[in-house]
């Protein structure tokens, strides 16, 4: 069996953290396109404002990975210049996504809007569930091996994710269970709670603070 250097440990390490920033990319590009093609066409506020949020992790993303190459070169420097417009853009991301849904669940309410069906919600909320909850796993892992905190505050906020796609669950799972037409709209309130959170953090971390995923 051959016994890899110490250096080539982390270096192997680093290669699964990029693979796993690249996979957070491209899972979240899917995501968000199947969650707003059924949220626009099942009329379901709360899948329409989850597939919102994974094109903002998106961008969120490609701060990720241009840390890890940062962290992978140059240990103990910084935030870039990109890292922290990628931060900037992604706060605000999350600032306007929480305005828009609160102004569309009010309507929502206003109108007694109800969706078609909220089936796919619950469909896409359980694949998100296992798959956000092993690259956390993963995720962890790595930053364990290579004692780096910025990779386990990174996992740490990807469990923002899987508290999004609890909250998906519960109002489709609710609302095709018994039709209750508010549920869509509550659901939605507990998107803007947490955008609202992920872009006062975004802002933080951009201007260098200690936010929570780093407890």
């Amino acid at each position: 069996m051959t016994t890899l250097t110490p250096a080539a440990t982390i270096e192997r390490y680093f290669r699964v953290a990029l693979y796993l920033g690249f996979f957070t990319v491209l899972y979240n590009l899917l995501e968000g396109l199947v969650s707003i093609y059924f949220g626009v066409q099942d009329e379901t506020l709360t899948l329409f404002g989850f597939g919102m949020d994974s094109f903002i992790e998106v961008l969120s993303g490609t701060g990720i990975i241009a840390m890890i190459l940062r962290i992978q070169r140059n240990p103990g420097t910084p935030r870039s210049a990109f890292e922290q417009t990628a931060l900037r853009v992604t706060g605000t991301s999350f600032y306007l996504l929480a305005v828009s849904l609160f102004a569309t669940a009010i309507y929502n309410l206003v109108t007694q809007h109800k969706p078609e069906t909220t089936l796919p919600g619950v469909i896409i909320a359980l694949i998100s569930i296992a798959s956000m909850w092993a690259l956390v796993a993963a995720k962890r892992k790595v930053g364990r091996a290579l004692h780096s905190a910025p990779i386990l505050a990174d996992a740490n906020c990807t469990l923002v994710c899987i508290y999004m796609s609890l909250v998906l669950l519960a109002a489709s799972l609710i609302y095709q269970l018994t039709g209750f037409g508010f549920v869509d709209s509550l659901g939605a309130l507990g998107l803007i709670f947490l955008s609202a959170r992920e872009g006062r953090e975004s802002f933080e971390k951009a201007r260098g603070m200690k936010c929570e995923c780093e407890d």
